[in-house]
């Protein structure tokens, strides 16, 4: 259901400003107004169900309306919702859940360090990155690199990593020197990292497979490659896997596991509570960690005031036992062969120009002219279907992996027939 409040100026929405929005063009056209949530389906406040294509913001991995996690946060709300683990404080849940993170973690002996979000967690990587080098005496190592396409957060240090161009425009000098190189080519970083000097470079930012900015999968060999420059080059290879970890890659609980990648940063959010409530985490490898656990006197002046919530972190461990016990990661890897399965012949539909699928939950379907995209998903919601546009002119898809094949097969054809209704 669309709510708008019409005046003789247009829709009066309120007070709520949206994130990622033309304002303007909300107030003119009135709001999407989301009311519950059960398996793979979102209802509006009129009661009409659409199937989330999305789940949420790539993170509802468990489904919507999961009754044994909102039982887990109050269970942890009456006894004690939340304290500071700053300095030598923690709390039970916290400890646990750091304890369960390190046990999955692509590299044996990570540690833990909470956040409350993905963009936190991003930025929280990028001071690990440069608080190192200082530690290690090789304080000329700032320049960070990421790749064109990508998406980073919206802090500073993720805004500046950024390779979609709008993201970046209108914030002028965005502070801390970075580099963008082309998101396919491992010569490219190479070739960067020469010119820059390795002497400077602190860390490569790289999604394994990028999300927000359209749902790239990496070229064959890509990821081994790039790795292999960063060892070559004393370079952190940090892992961007706030989409693609606890379980979006399909099979494994992490994208770096899957292609055995062993990176000195694992920066993760969204699955890891199912969106449930928010939270992230930066895993850090042994080599990274090290020199802030060596000894007394080194304080890493960071951190949030929800880090390690506590009972963001119960939350958090129930949605891990769900994964768990109902096999859900199994059920990702499904969907990726489904999904290319379903969505692959909408490549010949002449509004699409292609379609990327086939690794992990996610998929993207391109529009030839991406100026139709934001009409795409207003035909798509008449059609039943919840989606957003991403990239340039993509919509996205990276359901919830309690998705059946059938509601798969639904969607596609949802989007075909409102790709025909634009014709």
């Amino acid at each position: 259901m669309v709510r708008g409040i019409c005046t003789d100026e247009g829709t009066d929405m309120g007070a709520l400003w949206h994130p990622f929005s033309d304002m303007a063009a909300v107030e003119r056209d009135g709001e999407l107004v989301l009311a519950r949530g059960e398996g793979a389906y979102v209802y509006d406040e009129a009661g009409r169900r659409y199937l989330d294509a999305t789940a949420g913001l790539w993170y509802a991995n468990v489904g919507h309306g999961r009754q044994e996690l909102a039982d887990a946060a109050a269970r942890q709300m009456s006894t004690l919702a939340a304290y500071s683990n700053f300095g030598d404080n923690a709390t039970v849940p916290t400890n646990e859940l750091a304890e369960r993170l390190a046990g999955i973690a692509p590299v044996a002996g990570s540690r833990v360090f909470f956040t409350s979000g993905g963009s936190d967690s991003v930025e929280t990587a990028a001071k690990i990155a440069r608080r190192y080098w200082v530690e290690v005496g090789r304080p000329e190592k700032t320049v960070m690199v990421g790749r064109q396409k990508a998406y980073h957060g919206m802090h500073y240090a993720g805004t500046a990593l950024a390779g979609i161009p709008g993201n970046r425009e209108g914030y002028g000098d965005l502070g801390p020197r970075t580099e963008s190189v082309e998101w396919d080519s491992a010569d490219a970083l190479r070739a960067t990292i020469e010119e820059v000097g390795p002497d400077r470079v602190a860390a490569f930012f790289c999604e394994p497979v990028i999300g927000a900015g359209g749902v790239y999968a990496p070229p064959e060999g890509y990821l081994t490659e790039v790795r292999k420059a960063c060892t070559e080059y004393d370079v952190l290879f940090v892992a961007d896997e706030v989409v693609t970890g606890y379980g979006r890659i399909g099979g494994s609980w992490f994208a770096s596991t899957r292609y055995g990648l062993e990176p000195d940063m694992v920066t993760t959010a969204k699955g890891l509570t199912s969106g449930y409530l928010p939270m992230g985490a930066v895993l850090v490898a042994p080599r990274v960690a090290e020199p802030f656990f060596r000894e007394p006197g080194t304080w890493l002046r960071h951190g949030y005031t929800y880090s390690g919530h506590a009972t963001a972190a119960a939350v958090a461990l129930a949605n891990l036992d769900i994964v768990e016990r109902e096999g859900l990661l199994d059920e990702a890897a499904r969907l990726e062969t489904t999904l290319a399965r379903e969505l692959g012949p909408l490549a010949e539909h002449e509004l699409v120009s292609e379609v990327r699928a086939g690794t992990g939950a996610v998929a993207a379907v391109q529009l030839a002219e991406p100026g139709r995209a934001p009409a795409a998903v207003l035909a798509l919601r008449r059609a039943g279907v919840a989606t957003r546009m991403m990239g340039v002119g993509a919509l996205q898809v990276s359901p919830a992996f309690v998705m059946t094949d059938e509601q798969v097969g639904d969607l596609a054809a949802a989007m075909g027939q409102a790709l025909d209704s634009l014709q």
